[in-house]
């Protein structure tokens, strides 16, 4: 018997239920517009005065920044061809820490631009071979437009040098100070070989009240809340760090005790309270006058604790209680006991300061490099201090890259410029179809001083004309963009203005920049599964915001 094979293509492939969008519907023309869109949100929020977002999230938190990065964190992108660019942003986001919202922009200009070649009638193949020799070639000329490098890590100004650009297209105005901030965190506990700088050594402890100038650098551990007990001082004292609680322990089973006269029930409770004193002597004849705990302590213990004089908090987070084990040197223990002297640790100082109404304890080592130093910040709003959070974190993330790579090259879009310069001449001499694309490639760079000018109110045909003039002339292609518009022209010596962007995240963000660009074209089809069955996933309570 011969199969019955029905007319409609694929329609015994799959089962019932799949989506296939296919080349000939336009398959590719629909995944760049779906990239568009997504670059186009965030396009609006590059630069020191780039544009805030307000996304509520799947929470109904509130989050305002203007970080690429956070607000496609936050945003649930559902499309298939625009998750590829947001998974290249995080991609950056993990190897580098900055330029994520360069990536995400890039690759939707490249994809832009596909597009009208697309309509002009090339095919994807030859658009994703010309992008690819003008990768290589971008890349290349990259590495000739270095202008400075960091030339010693431990110097502060050398180090807010290059931390202060990426600051200020956080947090424009406050770059200097936030940079110095940073540079002063790190150089506490820079190693002595700079290359196992660990970005985990810098925390942020975030205070409300007050202006950001009262920001200062501690240098060891801040926890935004007092000791348990009544001791609230230490100094150079043997610390113990528990993740048991500190109590008297439980039966495992359930019993019942008969007790007859008020003797017996006093005895009873007697026993309990000596083990449990014993307990504590232990701890404090091994030498220990800081106690930290994972978990809860007993009003009982509490007594004890405070009794002989041992200073007791408590951190919940067993992620903090693991750094605090590396700033003090300990090992945490799973049981209550005396510890070994290899499982203690020991502390310079722990003292508890009063911080704008909120008080804080301090963790703090006086050696010459402390294991972590913290951030103090200060601020008037939760939503201002985590932007802040944001910047410094960018800044620290830079410091990483600096060890691997510390050259620089002009910001405020020079180096942009005279890549689109560059890669336009590689085009003229290119023969076949791929020159199209490579010229296209070239102009996609344009879209980062074309947003610059425009987020800074500026004309951009104007400054671009500007721009482009400024480096057809000459070999001075530090000019960039001015944003402030100080002289009237738009456009600044970005070397003698310290505009300077690092080398090694440019790099990245270029390359996988291309690279979601060239994966989104080379997809022809995209085949949709039918959803999985069972119940549907509870939504938003209509009457939440009801008292």
């Amino acid at each position: 018997m011969s199969l019955n094979i029905p007319n409609a293509p694929n329609a015994s492939l799959f089962k019932q239920g799949y989506n296939n969008y296919d080349s000939e519907d336009g398959a590719v023309l629909r995944n760049i517009e779906a990239c568009r869109a997504i670059s186009s949100t965030v396009q609006t929020s590059l630069g020191p005065y780039g544009r805030n977002k307000i996304i509520i999230n799947h929470l109904q938190k509130m989050i305002l920044t203007s970080d690429a990065a956070t607000i496609l964190r936050e945003l649930d992108v559902v499309h298939p061809a625009a998750k590829l660019l947001v998974m290249a942003s995080q991609q950056q986001d993990s190897e580098m820490g900055d330029s994520t919202n360069f990536v995400i922009v890039l690759a939707g200009e490249l994809l832009r631009k596909a597009e009208d070649l697309l309509r002009m009638g090339l095919k994807a193949s030859d658009i994703v071979i010309g992008y690819e020799k003008a990768q290589k070639f971008a890349l290349d000329a990259l590495e000739e437009l270095s202008v400075d490098k960091v030339e010693d890590i431990r110097d502060q100004d050398e180090l807010s040098k290059a931390i202060s650009t990426v600051v200020a297209s956080k947090q424009s105005g406050n770059e200097d100070l936030l940079a110095n901030l940073v540079a002063e965190a790190v150089l506490a506990v820079l190693p002595k070989n700079p290359a196992n700088f660990n970005v985990d050594n810098i925390r942020v402890v975030k205070i409300l009240g007050g202006s950001l100038d009262q920001s200062r650098v501690v240098r060891g551990m801040v926890f935004p809340k007092e000791p348990d007990g009544a001791v609230k001082k230490a100094r150079k004292a043997k610390v113990g760090v528990y993740t048991c609680p500190i109590d008297s322990s439980q039966t495992e089973t359930k019993g019942t005790v008969l007790l007859h006269n008020a003797k017996e029930m006093v005895d009873f409770t007697k026993g309990e309270e000596s083990q449990l004193e014993t307990t504590i002597k232990e701890l404090y004849d091994s030498g220990l006058r800081v106690v930290i705990v994972g978990e809860r302590v007993g009003d009982l213990a509490m007594h004890y604790l405070n009794r002989f004089g041992i200073l007791c908090i408590r951190i919940l987070s067993k992620f903090e209680l693991r750094r605090v084990c590396r700033v003090v040197g300990a090992t945490p223990l799973a049981r209550l006991g005396a510890p070994m002297p290899d499982e203690m640790g020991s502390i310079d100082v722990v003292e508890t300061l009063e911080i704008g109404g909120d008080r804080v304890t301090v963790f703090r080592q006086e050696s010459e490099v402390t294991r972590t130093a913290t951030l103090v910040l200060r601020g008037a709003t939760q939503n201002h201090l985590d932007d802040v959070e944001r910047a410094v974190d960018d800044g620290v993330n830079v410091v990483k890259a600096i060890t691997r790579d510390p050259r620089l090259v002009p910001g405020a879009g020079a180096t942009e410029t005279q890549l689109v310069e560059r890669v336009t001449a590689l085009g003229e001499k290119t023969s076949g179809l791929s020159q199209y694309a490579i010229k296209k490639y070239a102009e996609a760079f344009e879209v980062i001083p074309r947003t610059l000018a425009e987020s800074g109110g500026l004309d951009a045909t104007e400054v671009l004309s500007r721009l482009y003039a400024a480096h057809h002339k000459s070999d001075d292609w530090d000019t960039g963009v001015d944003i402030d518009n100080d002289d009237g022209t738009g456009v600044l010596d970005a070397r003698e203005e310290g505009i300077l962007d690092l080398l090694a995240p440019k790099h990245w963000a270029i390359k996988l920049a291309t690279e979601a660009a060239r994966t989104v074209l080379s997809v022809d089809q995209i085949i949709v599964a039918k959803q999985a069955g069972g119940p549907k996933p509870p939504g938003p309570n209509p009457g939440w915001d009801e008292d």
